[in-house]
């Protein structure tokens, strides 16, 4: 018989007991694999004897829970550490862009900005409308007195011109 077969026996034995000890010490469900890992800390008991004891594997238990609550506890103070140290971010905040971004982005609204004004003036409005304001095709074409075919005519013309800018800014 192999040296830890006695100690399986008993843990076996034991298992619903420990089982129900982490739940009640807060593991949730996580009790399976800390009971799990329980197991690999057991078998790995110097004295296999002492280790298939109910104490031993109840206190060996009580380990686990208090080795995986300072776990969280410095988890949760590094993250905490972390994004104090980020600006912004303790507030939900996003830092502000890099100079170079906020060039890069100016320049991507001239370029749309010029895109709108080449598919002409009414096109323009309409997509504004739609997309910047969310008022639906069947309005804007009541609105502007024009058909609700010509709204999206005209409003395909404008997403056609900005994908095509947005191809030749990837392509960049």
């Amino acid at each position: 018989m192999a040296p830890t077969a006695p100690l399986e026996t008993a843990f076996l034995a034991h298992r619903e007991r420990l089982l129900r000890f982490l739940r009640a010490r807060g593991a949730g469900e996580q009790a399976e694999d800390l009971l799990q890992e329980l197991w690999l800390r057991l078998s790995a008991a110097p004295d296999p004897a002492a280790a298939a004891g109910q104490g031993y594997m109840m206190r060996a238990a009580d380990r686990l829970m208090i080795d995986r609550y300072r776990s969280d506890r410095q988890a949760r103070s590094r993250e905490k550490a972390w994004a104090e140290a980020q600006p912004g971010l303790a507030d939900n905040i996003a830092p502000a862009p890099g100079p170079d971004r906020s060039i890069a982005a100016r320049q991507q609204v001239a370029l749309v900005a010029e895109a709108l004004a080449e598919v002409g003036e009414r096109p323009a409005a309409l997509f504004r409308r739609h997309r910047i304001d969310g008022i639906s095709q069947r309005a804007l074409a009541e609105e502007f007195g024009v058909s609700l075919s010509t709204v999206e005519s005209d409003l395909r013309r404008a997403y056609a011109r900005i994908a095509a800018i947005r191809r030749d800014i990837d392509e960049a």
